[in-house]
């Protein structure tokens, strides 16, 4: 280990920094910039999933899956057809124009004629089935859910936080490849 010596104000300071090794500030920053890179290439294997995969994102903003899917759960979602779908699977269907999608269980399935069926579907947290069938000829499937992450999702997603990440990264994409003085 080598030792420099500087003098300050008349007080001796020691250098114990190890030639060849980086200092504390340096490895924490490479491990932070470690980190968003392992999160950057994770977001983009997750974007190639999920055109790949037919996957997607839903959040529950409503309580009629409780408890099993709690309002502000986010949930993965993956499109199939109708014929696979079976009685007990929890299923996000459209209900038609200008209206937001319906995420229940299904209780009833029955083929209506070529690659369409009619579903009956009920909310966990619900009294009685939906009002009516739905007929569909395909469907998305709740593979797993995460609950409270759509509440993060939501908040992240207002533009002066989408605003305020563009620019933090953009800010260590640039720190990351400014020159440095060797």
């Amino acid at each position: 280990m080598t030792k420099a010596t500087t003098r300050v104000d008349s007080v001796e300071l020691e250098d114990r920094h190890t030639p060849g090794r980086p200092s504390v500030g340096v490895r924490f920053v490479d491990g932070l910039l470690t980190v968003f890179a392992t999160l950057g290439v994770v977001c983009i294997a997750a974007t190639i999933a999920a055109f790949a995969l037919n996957i997607s994102l839903i959040m529950f903003k409503t309580g009629s899956m409780s408890p099993t899917i709690p309002t502000g759960s986010l949930a993965v979602v993956r499109l199939i057809p109708a014929s696979d779908i079976k009685v007990g699977d929890v299923t996000t269907v459209s209900r038609g124009e200008g209206q937001l999608p319906v995420t229940h269980r299904i209780v009833s399935v029955s083929p209506v004629g070529g690659d369409t069926y009619s579903i009956e579907m009920k909310g966990d947290a619900n009294d009685s089935p939906d009002a009516q069938p739905y007929e569909v000829t395909e469907v998305k499937k709740v593979l797993w859910h995460v609950p409270g992450l759509a509440y993060v999702v939501a908040a992240v997603s207002q533009p002066k936080y989408m605003a305020g990440i563009t620019v933090a990264a953009s800010f260590l994409v640039v720190w990351a490849f400014w020159p440095r003085k060797q």
